[in-house]
């Protein structure tokens, strides 16, 4: 029995650990405040629990018929990689260049949904990880320590992000537009690795 539950935990764990780095919810923060620097404060602490739940939402839909879904509309893990890249980079740039289509655009737009919540967060790397971690459950509970973990990583990206809104009020405009740009940098970057990946897996490189 406590062999049982010691499994269990430790594959909670592991579950939880590896989403935690893949989804890096630290490294998300100055992307966040990049996209959500012209935001009232309270519409900004919004912003971040509905990032969380887009994120817990779409990880949890892969992981019930990810196999499915991809299989009906014959879509690769790899392809599925490459876009998310492609819609990673063209954010990465508008924010390299100040945002020049905020105001326009931002009233339209939910950043929570996209990218926030998908494909910053809820990205292939995510997807794929939790995709492989519902195969190996073999009990009730691992799968209770699998949805505990998914649920337990959430809940840390939405308080990681929901403090991080405190920062804007004191780095000011001049702080977030260097945020914005550093931001840019970054996601640029994880945009060209996703989509490097993604060429490397279709040619098994």
């Amino acid at each position: 029995m406590n062999l049982d539950n010691i499994s269990a935990v430790t594959f909670g764990l592991q579950a939880f650990v590896t989403l935690f780095v893949i989804m890096d919810p630290p490294g998300a923060t100055p992307i966040f405040l990049s996209l959500v620097q012209n935001k009232p404060a309270a519409i900004r602490n919004r912003l971040a629990w509905q990032g969380a739940a887009v994120s817990f939402f779409v990880i949890t839909i892969f992981a019930l018929f990810g196999r499915l879904i991809l299989n009906y509309l014959n879509i690769s893990i790899p392809a599925l990689q490459g876009a998310g890249g492609l819609l990673l980079l063209l954010v990465s740039l508008e924010l390299l260049q100040g945002g020049k289509n905020d105001n326009a655009n931002q009233k339209d737009v939910n950043v929570a949904l996209v990218p926030l919540g998908t494909p910053l967060l809820a990205g292939p790397g995510a997807i794929v990880a939790t995709m492989l971690f519902v195969q190996k459950v073999d009990d009730v509970k691992s799968g209770i320590a699998l949805i505990l973990a998914v649920i337990g990583v959430h809940l840390v990206i939405g308080l990681s992000l929901m403090f991080s809104t405190k920062i804007v009020s004191l780095i000011k405009e001049s702080g977030v537009m260097l945020v914005a740009r550093i931001a840019g940098l970054l996601l640029a970057a994880i945009a060209f690795e996703m989509v490097i990946n993604s060429i490397k897996a279709f040619f098994n490189l």
